[in-house]
């Protein structure tokens, strides 16, 4: 299975979740895997890429649809809690970042 997200041509979305985390895991990797999960069954959800190194640093893209489709995932009630929770437990500090995409390639072929 590929690690790479099936996605479309452009245009579509890409939000950036980049984080360090904080020491101890206090629910984190179960409300992540529920999260990941609840996502990918939002509307408007296409895709989702994520890495996370042994310093506990990680960056999480997940692609959408259109704006809207990324503003109703930050808005939903059970994401709301969850990024409280990261605010309060899990992160020693994050960032955020929203774009269009515009283009993208891939390759190299024929390996």
């Amino acid at each position: 299975m590929s690690r790479f997200a099936p996605l479309p041509d452009p245009p579509y979305y890409a939000v950036i979740f980049a984080s360090q985390r904080a020491d101890g895991d206090a629910g984190y990797a179960a409300m992540a895997e529920k999260m990941a999960d609840l996502a990918a069954a939002s509307p408007g959800c296409i895709g989702m890429e994520s890495a996370r190194d042994a310093d506990g640093f990680g960056i999480t893209v997940s692609y959408w649809v259109d704006e809207a489709a990324v503003l109703a995932w930050k808005d939903d009630a059970r994401h709301l809690v969850a990024q409280q929770l990261g605010k309060d437990r899990w992160y020693d500090h994050y960032r955020l970042r929203v774009a269009r995409v515009e283009r993208q390639y891939s390759g190299p072929e024929g390996r």
